[in-house]
């Protein structure tokens, strides 16, 4: 009977076996492999690897406050991806920014994250089908919506239309001190990465930068550029957190002074296949667990984001997990919650 870790993307996740102790992490940062408060990452263990003993629950205590990163310039605060979000995030004192970069059809890289631009603006139809001057004359608010006190949803926007910027655009609105992660979300990736490089070598903004993708291409598309700070994949980030979580198992960890992310929590699917057929369970992992956190520093100090915190409960976990950033959608929420958590923390 073979199991299979399905993400709802599509990704699968290998099917490990049980071993009796986490090969990869020395001896002295091995803490034991399942907490009792990660319900979701004990379910999907008990699921896949019944007969492995769960240890006892162990204790951690934050060393600093993550950072905050404010997620497409804050996302549930202004319409995403526009100058307008990113002077009110700076505002807001984010520590970094989430921006994400497709090319228009004369090659220059934009603001824009999906795949069809009636999602966000007043237009339609791709990024890449328009010039930058076409994509300026677009409304980017004009899809963003707010509830009334009386429960009517409005689109503020639609009569204070917002542009939709260039790269280059945002960078000389960003203060040279805030680092900015770019997310390429469109293929071909050599295309993409071009024409990036090209814009941060004329600013000057490499060492401002760190580039991000879903797509593993893009580590061979910017690697031709030696300025360049990645990400590791992200397939080899979630590779890694599901052989902690499921075979008690460290792959190699990344670099000294890489900067890895994932999820703090997810949405997955576990199918279990077999003759007369398959059975499914959905399961919200949480997958950024002490242990997996010690597979990751295993070899120096690495940079940990954790995607998708966005309240305090889930900021104060993530301060307790030592992370050092957190990906937010509303930075005007979330540096109240930073302000407001005592110090020192207790992590029990």
């Amino acid at each position: 009977m073979a199991a299979t870790f399905v993400y709802q993307s599509g990704q699968s996740l290998r099917h490990f076996p049980c071993p009796d102790s986490m090969p990869g992490i020395p001896q002295r940062t091995r803490t034991p492999m399942i907490e009792t408060r990660y319900a979701s990452a004990l379910l999907i263990s008990s699921l896949l690897l019944s007969g492995c003993a769960s240890l006892p629950a162990s204790n951690t205590s934050g060393e600093h406050l993550p950072l905050i990163v404010a997620h497409r310039g804050g996302t549930a605060d202004f319409p995403e991806n526009t100058l307008l979000a990113i002077n009110n995030a700076l505002r807001n004192n984010v520590d970094m920014l989430w921006l994400t970069v497709q090319l228009s059809r004369d090659q220059i890289p934009v603001l824009y994250r999906p795949a069809d631009l009636s999602a966000n603006t007043n237009g339609s139809g791709a990024v890449a089908e328009k010039t930058l001057a076409q994509l300026q004359q677009l409304n980017a608010g004009w899809q963003f919506k707010q509830d009334a006190a009386n429960g009517q949803v409005l689109f503020p926007y639609r009569e204070h239309p917002v542009t939709l910027p260039s790269l280059q655009q945002a960078l000389a609105a960003v203060p040279a001190n805030i680092t900015i992660i770019l997310d390429m979300k469109a293929l071909p990736a050599d295309t993409q990465a071009k024409a990036v490089a090209q814009v941060l070598e004329r600013n000057q903004a490499w060492n401002r930068v760190l580039i991000y993708s879903t797509d593993a291409s893009y580590q061979q598309a910017f690697a031709q550029y030696p300025k360049a700070r990645l990400f590791e994949s992200r397939d080899q980030t979630r590779d890694r957190l599901a052989s902690v979580a499921l075979a008690h198992n460290c792959q190699p960890a990344p670099q000294m002074g890489s900067w890895v992310a994932f999820e703090y929590q997810r949405k997955v699917e576990l199918v279990e296949t077999f003759t007369l057929g398959e059975a499914r369970s959905a399961v919200n992992a949480k997958l950024w667990t002490p242990q997996a956190i010690d597979c990751f520093q295993s070899r120096g100090k690495v940079n940990i984001l954790t995607i998708g915190v966005n309240s305090e409960e889930d900021y104060r976990a993530a301060a307790c997990l030592n992370v050092d950033a957190v990906l937010v959608d509303s930075p005007r929420t979330m540096q109240g919650v930073k302000q407001r958590l005592e110090w020192p923390l207790r992590c029990d």
